[in-house]
């Protein structure tokens, strides 16, 4: 039996931040047992940043150099932008002619995120945001992966591409497999302010950020508001610190809420720690990013190799799609 094949991608829609670690860590871990593809979903950055493409290039490249820097190996790993395979689109195309309105309709992030960004100024009412997931079908079964991993929050995308697989089979004939959610337990990771962390919301730790704005930022960080006094007794439970070291000193944990609770650890002490904790967690990914970056060209040179190994199986796929259509 060989390897299964894992696909998974993300927008480049800014730098990324702290809260992308985790699943990057898993995604190294996934290369060590899957033949994976990762991609760099910049059609998808349209569905939402439409009228924003101006750093749209510049992100691409960055966030390419942030995977390598984490772990991603192009040795094991395709690497690849998503707009250098333009079959994904035709794929996607073919599915739209087939997939049923309210299939879409139902996607429960689809009015939540709509009514979000509605909130934020934003009107992305549009055919392309209603059919992302379907696109996101066409680059999963472009690969034919047998697994994507994906938080709880994606399961009901896996499921629609499942039933894309289903009817696109039934209709002409065996093409594509039903992919498998591999659910990853990656922590939610809040900004410093406790609401989702987002550039755009400014509560974001870089992924590049250095010590003193590690520094900086767990300063800013919002601890249990009802502790006046330092040896008044704390309430981890409420502290976006606490919820950090949950995450990056578990063996200590247990310790640091004992210390909390019993007023013997005041909340600068307590943020010291986790920003020494957090700059060690990144100093070895800032390191391996000024090796990638003293070296011109590297990251165009692997996006294209990537984009090449892409482009063979997208083909061998887009061959059997168009022989099981008769065309």
């Amino acid at each position: 039996m060989g390897r299964g094949r894992i696909l998974s991608g993300m927008r480049p829609t800014g730098q990324l931040h702290i809260g992308h670690l985790s699943v990057l860590e898993n995604w190294v871990q996934l290369q060590n047992k899957y033949d994976c593809f990762y991609f760099i979903a910049d059609w998808h950055a349209l569905t939402t940043c439409f009228e924003e493409t101006g750093e749209l290039r510049q992100n691409t490249i960055d966030i390419a150099v942030d995977w390598l820097s984490a772990g991603i190996e192009p040795e094991k790993s395709t690497v690849f932008v998503q707009s250098g395979i333009p079959e994904h689109a035709e794929l996607n195309l073919i599915f739209s002619m087939i997939t049923p309105l309210p299939w879409l309709e139902r996607v429960p992030t689809y009015k939540d995120q709509v009514a979000q960004l509605r909130e934020q100024g934003k009107d992305i009412s549009t055919y392309g945001f209603l059919g992302y997931p379907l696109l996101q079908a066409a680059d999963i079964l472009m690969y034919k992966a047998s697994a994507v991993p994906v938080g709880e929050d994606q399961l009901p995308h896996v499921e629609l591409c499942r039933e894309v697989s289903r009817r696109f089979n039934h209709l002409y004939g065996k093409v594509f497999p039903e992919p498998q959610s591999l659910l990853s337990k990656v922590p939610m990771i809040p900004g410093v302010d406790g609401r989702k962390m987002s550039k755009s919301y400014m509560n974001d730790i870089s992924l590049t950020a250095g010590e003193k704005e590690i520094k900086k930022k767990v300063r800013a960080m919002i601890t249990d508001p009802a502790r006046i006094r330092k040896d008044d007794p704390g309430h981890p439970d409420v502290c976006i610190v606490y919820t950090y070291h949950s995450i990056y000193s578990p063996k200590e944990l247990e310790a640091i809420r004992e210390a909390c609770e019993g007023g013997k650890i005041g909340c600068v002490e307590c943020k010291n720690r986790l920003a020494a904790v957090l700059n060690k967690a990144l100093a070895p990914i800032r390191e391996k990013r000024e090796e990638i970056l003293a070296r011109p060209g590297y990251i165009e040179d692997v996006l294209a190799e990537g984009a090449s190994k892409a482009k063979k199986v997208a083909a061998q796929t887009m061959e059997e799609v168009h022989r099981a259509l008769k065309f």
